[in-house]
């Protein structure tokens, strides 16, 4: 399997592209918001007035963990570009391709159990959750301003019960908004 240039160029640009459109999706509001009112169909009767607090839309989305997700997933494609060079590489064995080969799909299963997890952990009712699996551990933080100990065990069995194999779960709460 032999991977030209140009194609490899194409997908990192492609995959940059991406990331920097998802980062100015969901990149904090400025403190400056402007609304333009237009006097006529030219632009000398702009009139530029502040906004209001009351107008305002209150924004309960969380971006404390947005950071570290993309941090994470960057260090995850790198890893997942080197598999796919050990594998288009004419220099591999075929064992070394199909255990490169078999790390991605780990990787892959790895980004989509953690996934789900964060999903179903907001189904419970918090604003945003945050799932790290690292061999046998997981390692949750939600965001709350307070959790009890019923609300701590929930979690713990939800991921155990998703979970195939017996994990250890550690379940912190984040207080703080960004």
């Amino acid at each position: 399997m032999k991977v030209k240039k140009r194609t490899v160029w194409f997908l990192t640009l492609v995959c940059l592209t991406a990331v920097i459109s998802v980062y100015y999706l969901f990149e904090r509001p400025s403190n400056f918001d402007f609304t333009t009112i237009f006097t006529d169909d030219s632009l000398e009767g702009a009139i530029l007035t502040g906004v209001d607090e009351a107008e305002k839309a209150v924004q309960t989305d969380s971006y404390v963990f947005e950071e570290i997700r993309m941090e994470i997933g960057n260090e995850r494609s790198e890893l997942r570009e080197q598999l796919t060079t050990k594998m288009a590489s004419d220099q591999s064995t075929a064992e070394e391709k199909n255990e490169a080969y078999n790390e991605i799909n780990a990787l892959i299963e790895l980004e989509s159990s953690e996934a789900m997890l964060e999903m179903m952990i907001e189904g419970l009712g918090y604003t945003d959750a945050l799932v790290r699996l690292e061999g046998d551990k997981a390692n949750v933080t939600v965001l709350t301003e307070e959790i009890s100990t019923e609300q701590a065990n929930e979690i713990v069995y939800l991921v155990k019960n998703e979970m195939d194999k017996m994990i250890h779960v550690t379940v912190n709460p984040q207080t703080s908004y960004y």
